[in-house]
């Protein structure tokens, strides 16, 4: 759960935290009891524990397919970002991914830590995979094909401009927002969405957590990660890594809010996407990231800590969300809330500020005519001070009943 000095600070937290803690626990029991499925699904839990609360309200079929194109891509995601396989033995593998899906006996080691894991015991996956129907295993295989050939591509290529940016991004993000739409239409579910649309549900996830992991990416050994568009940076500073600089924030800053403003274009596609979704469980498992989007961009905008840790929103506020998101009308308040937060924050001076602005309006539009926003409470946009003590003190309360509750069954008796 979240720390005691974040619930203090925001006590209404607690419950939603709570509730996604049993949610955590109800979801690992839920652990097929085959060999190959428990290890995918323990896996996706380890590699993505919000993705595996979410994905644990799909129907059993779309689920399993959900759950193995997640590992899949993962594993794909894993050779890509290991920058210490040599590219003349990285690309062929790339290139090759889609086929070693079918093989029970393939697997290769790389990554670190749980990713390690996932590609030395892939053949769990692939056995899996070959469990699937049909249709799930032609969507997963075409996406893969085109995904792996489109991370070869830049592993010997820079992204230079913005039509890089948003090549790299498609084909690592916005090529899944495709191949779940395939699969939202192959279970029967949904209508088949546009690729546009698909695309933009990709990029605006994507293009948030470049943002976000700046640093990390940056720092990375043997060698770096970028990104970030030279189109964008080369504005601001001769190289990308001088944006980590302290003596280079306020020029940070202003690429920091340019690359924010960029990704902004793709939220009004995303809110068309959505509202077009009939399944509750689909369109819960798709909203929930895209608000996480929008919250994570709201934080990081004009924000400095971006270039010297992580930014990233509260446990509490994510749990809100995962647990307050049912309809579109919860979408619409959620990125008219969070465009607000992000509007507050924005610099008239800022060379971008004009741009940035009639984005968020725009986003803010869209909300509007949706007629919903009057009939919700916030949750995002809350007063930092005046908590009620007596609810602080509730909590304390509850606090001390679960301690004493799990003490008096945890401890052995005396005899």
């Amino acid at each position: 759960m979240g720390s005691l000095g974040a619930i203090l600070k925001h006590p209404d937290d607690f419950y939603p935290l709570l509730k996604l803690k049993f949610a955590a626990r109800h979801a690992e029991k839920q652990i097929p009891p085959e060999p190959h499925w428990a290890f995918c699904y323990s896996m996706l839990h380890k590699v993505s524990r919000s993705f595996g609360l979410v994905i644990q309200q799909l129907g059993p079929q779309l689920r399993d397919a959900v759950c193995i194109f997640y590992l899949v891509l993962r594993a794909l995601d894993t050779v890509e970002d290991d920058t210490s396989i040599p590219t003349e033995v990285k690309v062929p593998i790339l290139m090759a991914f889609h086929r070693h899906i079918y093989d029970k006996d393939w697997h290769f080691s790389c990554g670190t830590k749980e990713y390690k894991v996932l590609m030395d015991e892939f053949h769990h996956v692939s056995n899996a995979f070959l469990e699937l129907g049909n249709g799930y295993q032609e969507a997963i295989e075409d996406i893969t094909m085109r995904m792996g050939a489109g991370m070869a591509k830049f592993i010997c290529k820079e992204v230079e401009t913005i039509d890089d940016y948003d090549e790299y991004c498609h084909y690592v993000a916005g090529l899944v927002g495709l191949g779940l739409s395939k699969l939202f239409h192959a279970s029967g579910a949904e209508d088949l969405a546009t690729d546009s649309l698909s695309n933009s549900m990709g990029l605006f996830l994507q293009k948030t957590n470049i943002i976000r992991d700046y640093l990390e990416d940056i720092n990375e050994i043997p060698k770096s990660r970028m990104f970030w568009p030279r189109q964008i940076w080369s504005k601001y500073v001769d190289k990308l890594e001088d944006l980590k600089y302290e003596e280079n924030s306020a020029k940070a800053v202003r690429c920091l809010n340019d690359m924010v403003t960029n990704a902004l274009v793709h939220a009004e596609d995303c809110l068309k996407y959505m509202s077009d979704l009939r399944d509750p469980a689909i369109f819960r498992f798709c909203a929930i990231p895209q608000i996480m989007a929008i919250g994570t961009l709201a934080l990081c905008f004009n924000n400095t800590q971006v270039f010297r840790g992580v930014v990233k929103m509260r446990r509490g506020l994510t749990a809100k969300v995962i647990d307050r998101t049912k309809t579109m009308s919860d979408v619409y308040g959620a990125f008219f809330d969070f465009s607000c937060l992000l509007k507050s924050k924005v610099d008239n001076n800022d060379p971008n500020a004009t741009k940035t602005l009639s984005r968020l309006e725009a986003i803010q539009k869209t909300c509007k005519e949706s007629g919903t926003l009057s009939k919700r409470k916030s949750y995002i946009i809350e007063s930092e001070s005046g908590h009620n003590s007596a609810l602080i003190a509730i909590i304390f309360i509850i606090l001390a009943i679960l301690y004493a509750y799990l003490s008096s069954n945890l401890l052995p008796n005396k005899q």
